[in-house]
């Protein structure tokens, strides 16, 4: 399980690279995408690993935040140009 969530983890640190060295907000976007996508897959793997449901709700709701997100990103893109 270790293994699993160091993956993850390096994921993670593959997105924030990507949100940093961007060129274009597509690709900040595409970034931040790839960071809370990890996130919750962390979150679930924590659940699963402390047996705990509270975990499982805390990436539910990053989840549903991260979908918002990017559609009021996308909105933004749309109307910027």
């Amino acid at each position: 399980m270790i293994w699993l969530a160091s993956l993850i983890l390096l994921t993670a640190l593959a997105g924030i690279w990507r949100m940093t060295h961007a060129a274009t907000i597509a690709d900040r976007l595409l970034g931040l995408q790839v960071l809370s996508t990890t996130g919750i897959a962390f979150l679930l793997l924590l659940a699963q690993w402390q047996s705990n449901a509270v975990w499982r709700d805390v990436a539910l709701v990053l989840a549903l935040l991260a979908a918002v997100i990017t559609v009021a990103l996308v909105q933004m893109l749309r109307k910027r140009s």
